[in-house]
């Protein structure tokens, strides 16, 4: 008992920095950054070289890095990521930290002599895990993955619909399917999407597996029955556009693979 007892305690500390709870009072932050037309690796440099190192430094969490794999969602221009904040005003100061960072400062400018590398300002959504989101491992899996970031935009007064049905059906039939879940948020903002949206991102081993699931997946009874039974009123989401879907590949330098 002593023995089952200590190896519990030595795996609890040896994971507790990997799980987060959603109920911990953490908020996450999506970034997507678009940049100018063959400027992305340069970004990609200053991230590897720089960035992640200095968010740490200034108490930002690294989640995870991806690229999008299809050219029409910017697999040439765009950088995707989520960082983790211990709160809203934690992040707050960060970036102000961050900005002010003479390290920063100097990676900017030298990353910039051949050319500003962003085409926009970048992109922000702060984002609360839902109840029925699992605790984010921020680990590397044992192969490669692809991943997918999936938005879904409610009509007006559906969302808690929505994210029953998530929590009651659709988390339990994804990974039936094969299909990893790893994290579900929903925005806090209002001009975000906030009481409209559902972000979350799922793992696939490849994108064909992914595109493969979904097909078993909504030809699947159970979820046949529960989408029926949830839309008794009308549809969840609007139509179209209400559900995107971005397969995203990891940076080698995202914690998460």
């Amino acid at each position: 008992m002593k023995r089952l007892t200590f190896l519990a305690l030595a795996l609890g500390s040896l994971f507790a920095p990997l799980l987060h709870a959603a109920d911990d009072g953490r908020v996450y932050e999506l970034r997507i950054y678009t940049c100018n037309e063959g400027k992305l690796d340069a970004l990609l440099a200053r991230f590897r070289d720089h960035t992640c190192k200095l968010f740490e430094k200034h108490g930002m969490k690294n989640v995870g890095y991806w690229v999008p794999v299809d050219k029409e969602n910017g697999s040439e221009t765009t950088l995707i990521y989520v960082l983790e904040h211990k709160s809203r005003d934690a992040a707050k100061e960060s970036f102000k930290a961050f900005g002010a960072d003479p390290d920063w400062q100097a990676a900017r400018k030298a990353s910039e002599e051949a050319g500003k590398i962003l085409a926009k300002p970048p992109e922000s959504i702060f984002m609360t895990p839902t109840d029925f989101s699992p605790p984010l491992a921020i680990a590397k899996a044992g192969k490669p993955r692809v991943f997918e970031l999936r938005t879904y935009t409610t009509n007006e007064g559906k969302l808690d619909a929505l994210l029953a049905r998530f929590r009651d059906h659709t988390v339990k039939l994804f990974t039936k399917h094969g299909m990893t879940n790893l994290a579900y948020w929903t925005p806090t903002d209002e001009d975000k999407g906030a009481g409209k949206k559902l972000i979350y991102i799922l793992a696939h081993d490849s994108k064909e597996a992914g595109l493969a699931s979904f097909t078993a997946f909504r030809t699947d009874p159970d979820w046949i029955k529960a989408k029926t039974e949830s839309e008794k009123d009308g549809p969840l989401t609007i139509n179209p556009g209400g559900v995107k879907s971005i397969y995203m590949k990891a940076t080698d330098f995202s914690p998460i693979q």
